[in-house]
This record gives C-alpha cells, structure tokens and sequence, in this order.
C-alpha cells in the first residue's frame, strides 16, 4: 500500500507538477491583464480598429500555413517581419501619437511634483468670467446664434490660436455675443480663452473621427469632441439649430446643460484652490454668523412669548 501511495506521489510530481505562483508574479498579471484591456478599448473607439481587425486576419492566415506547412509562404513571412513592423508604426502613427499624449495628460503620477506651497487663492479664470461664459451661452442659445468656446488648461493651444485673429480682450458675455452674432468677421471659427481673456477668434480646430457620435451632430460639436481628444481644454458648443448647451472634455460629450449644470462644469474646470488659513478664516465667520442668527432668532421667539398687561 505504501509503494502504491509512493507510485501516485512520484506520477503527480512528474506529470501535474504546477509551477510556484508568488505574489509577484499575480501583480505582474495583473498590470498586463489592464494594460492589454486598455490597449484594446483605446483601439476599439480609433481607426485602429478595423487596421487591427486586418492584423488578426493576417496572424490567422500565417496559422494556417503552419499547420499545413506552407514553407514558401512562411518563408516570405519570415524575411518581410522586419519591415510589417516599420509599415504597421507608419499607419498607426496617428493613433500611436494620440495615445502618448492622453498618456502625457494623465495627472495621476504627478500631481504631487506640480502643487504649489498653498499660500494664495490659484484658478484658471475668476467667478466674474464663469459669469459671463454662462450668461453668455445662454444668451446665445436663447437666439439660436451657433457658437464655440475653447478654455485653455495645462497644455498651450499656441498652434490653434495662430490659426486665428489675436484679440486679448476682457471676457464679458456681451462681447461673446458680438463675436459670434450672424454675419460679422468674427463669427466662424472657434474662440480660444486663456485665463480671463479671449486670445483669439475664427480659430480652426480638428475634427474627431469617433465614430459613435450621433449623426445629427454638426461640425461644430465634431470641432469641440476633437479639440478635447487633443487637448486637455473644456470647450463650450451652442447648437445653431436647437439652441442647446454642451460640453466636451476628455473626448466625452455632454449635451443639452442648463445654466446651473455649466456652471457646475465650469467651477470644476476651474480647479480653485483656497489657502488654508483662508478657508478656516471663512469657516469661523461663518460659524459666527450663524450663532449671532441663532441669539436673534431665539431672542424675537421669547420676546413672542411674553404676555402683554391687559387694560382694565
């Protein structure tokens, strides 16, 4: 009996041997397993899809000639390797540059190098041109007058800008209005904005070849989804034909938005930061503002209470 225990002991060390799995090796599956999915949903919504598509044709066609043994066309295969590569970085290279960009966009590994010491209020636009932008595009909506504002972020819009007239103008919705209003110089195009400031107008921007867009979408909202894949600005669309209001950031597309939404929109995007010190200096006023409600509140509630003298 014991030869037989030793006999299967010996069978499964030999044959069903499995390999030692340490934690290292689960987080190294683990960064491929999201490194292929990313790899393949950036190529799912890009041309490189159907390229890919044609790829995996090509890798099975060379499959089949190795199990039939083809040796003439395995062997062409073998000496055209080389340059497939050079060719499939030459067609991908627009996709290939666009991925490194939304890469070089990620904040994620660091944002700790680009804080700052926390002693001053930092925005990329004050609450006065959140204001005008959203008096603006409602105002524009309202009239069914087209337009399309581009904020600027980290990443300088220099080469759209030049594609435009400088203007370096105050922000205020009046001139917006102006700008954009039927059949004057400046309506076509896009408006590029740097801090509180207009740059430039009639400005080109790249239209996007995302393919899930809705067709009824016009050139304008192509421009603004573009621009967003390209950069990492916010860019504010007014439909011509139905007056709404949307948004693009990060290649996504949010439509029809009321006032408050874009507000909401535009105080994310501005990214305030509030010194310490300052922000609990607004706190105890407030606080303080409160308790003093709350003494008048409490005193007017007492003083209903107390009984008048009657007159005999």
């Amino acid at each position: 009996m014991t030869a037989f225990f030793e006999y299967i002991k010996d069978f499964v060390g030999q044959y069903l041997e499995f390999p030692s799995i340490t934690l290292t090796d689960i987080a190294e599956i683990i960064i491929l397993a999201f490194l292929v999915y990313e790899i393949l949903v950036w190529m799912k919504n890009t041309k490189a899809w159907t390229l890919f598509q044609g790829i995996v044709l090509i890798l099975v066609f060379l499959l089949i000639c190795q199990i039939f043994n083809f040796s003439i066309i395995l062997w062409l295969a073998e000496r055209l390797f080389s340059a497939a590569i050079i060719a499939v970085v030459i067609i991908f290279q627009p996709e290939l540059r666009k991925a490194l960009e939304q890469l070089g966009q990620n904040k994620m590994f660091f944002n700790f190098l680009l804080s700052g010491s926390g002693n001053s209020v930092t925005e990329k636009y004050s609450d006065k041109t959140i204001n005008e932008l959203v008096s603006a595009a409602v105002s524009l909506g309202k009239a069914k007058t087209g337009a399309l504002i581009v904020i600027e972020n980290k990443i300088l819009l220099d080469d759209y800008i030049n594609t435009g007239i400088r203007l370096d103008a105050e922000i205020t919705s009046q001139l917006l209005i102006n700008i954009f209003e039927h059949n004057t110089p400046l309506h076509d195009g896009a408006v590029v904005m740097r801090g509180d400031r207009i740059v430039s107008a009639t400005c080109y921007l790249p239209l996007t070849d995302n393919r899930g867009l809705s067709k009824d979408l016009g050139t304008r909202h192509r421009a603004a989804v573009g621009m967003s894949e390209a950069t990492d600005s916010l860019t504010i669309v007014v439909s011509e034909e139905t007056g709404h209001i949307s948004v693009a950031q990060g290649g996504s597309l949010e439509e029809n938005l009321d006032s408050n939404r874009l507000r909401t929109r535009l105080i994310d995007f501005q990214e305030k930061k509030v010194p310490t010190a300052e922000k609990h200096a607004k706190r105890k006023e407030k606080k303080r503002k409160n308790e003093a409600a709350g003494r008048k509140a409490g005193s007017k509630e007492a003083g209903g209470k107390t009984e008048k003298p009657h007159n005999e």
